[in-house]
């Protein structure tokens, strides 16, 4: 049963009258308390009655089905900075907290082979039911987009007909297009980083972090930094499982440099491109006197299967 009116279990039609009764004391206020008003807040909740009736008190408020587009051409490994993500998974804890069954469908359009690792990092933050309202459209996408919108209502950069009044086809006046975030609004130097490990590297001496990687498509993502000096860092692929090897002897996958990281956090990412062990390599050979510590962070981020068949097909 879908939960909608016309289609309710027994279970939910007694769950239902019973909701409306403990809201007597509010119907008054609510602006459309209908069948159809009432069920968007049980099925918000599954139908936990204690729950749905927290969340209408605590909101109260008219809510209307949205379809959001979401054009996602340019998604890159720079847009999986972890605290980037976490903003992500923050803002969908509370969009499904405080909007219940808002949202008719997100159609993703121009979505790049990225995507699938993009989506595995917020997907156990999003109700089932949203991930089944998830559309991912292909190459043809701005005619597919007319199934779900009207033309009148769709501009025509995005296959619809509607324009500004000077004809602009983005219709700049009803939508206000992302862009770069100015450096005033920064935070950079207010995040303090927690890192997982902190370790010594010695003088004249390396650390060899491995990391097993199953399959290609995973994204290998690091954060560092140095205390005591400069640090080498570069990206290996062993060559020989099951023994360790010196940086001449495994396949160079990221040139090892050296990184200021006692003065700047360093952050990065790797899309692996063959399963296999990759080694995050912290090179300290160069200096003769000074040993360092390293903090770091290590994930290893795996693609959403459910989409990665749908991204190849685009």
């Amino acid at each position: 049963m879908s939960g909608r009116v016309g289609d309710l279990s027994p279970s939910q039609e007694k769950t239902l009258a019973q909701f409306r009764e403990n809201i007597q004391d509010v119907l008054p206020v609510l602006p459309n308390p209908d069948d159809h008003y009432l069920l968007h807040w049980l099925r918000a909740r599954s139908f936990n009655l204690q729950e749905s009736e927290a969340m209408l008190r605590k909101l109260g408020k008219k809510v209307d089905q949205i379809l959001v587009i979401f054009d996602i051409e340019g998604l890159g490994l720079r847009h999986l900075w972890k605290p980037g993500v976490e903003f992500v998974q923050e803002f969908l804890i509370r969009l499904e907290a405080n909007y219940p069954e808002m949202l008719k469908n997100v159609i993703i359009v121009k979505a790049p082979k990225l995507f699938p690792v993009a989506f595995n990092l917020i997907k156990s933050y999003i109700s089932e039911d949203t991930r089944r309202k998830l559309v991912i459209l292909g190459a043809n996408w701005k005619q597919e987009l007319l199934q779900y919108i009207s033309p009148d209502q769709l501009p025509v950069v995005f296959g619809g007909t509607m324009t500004d009044p000077d004809g602009n086809p983005k219709c700049l006046t009803k939508i206000n297009y992302g862009g770069e975030v100015p450096k005033s609004y920064y935070l950079r130097n207010q995040v303090k980083m927690q890192y997982e490990h902190t370790v010594p590297v010695g003088r004249s001496s390396s650390l060899q972090v491995e990391n097993e990687i199953l399959f290609p498509g995973c994204v290998l993502r690091w954060q560092f930094a140095s205390d005591g000096g400069d640090i080498g860092f570069g990206v290996f692929l062993k060559t020989k499982t099951g023994e360790k090897q010196r940086a001449g002897e495994m396949t160079e996958v990221l040139p090892s440099q050296r990184y200021n990281a006692h003065m700047v956090p360093e952050d990065g990412s790797l899309t692996c491109l063959k399963a296999g062990i990759y080694v995050l390599r912290f090179d300290n050979t160069y200096s003769l006197i000074y040993s360092k510590h390293i903090s770091y962070t290590v994930e290893i981020l795996f693609p959403d299967q459910t989409f990665v068949q749908k991204v190849e097909k685009i």
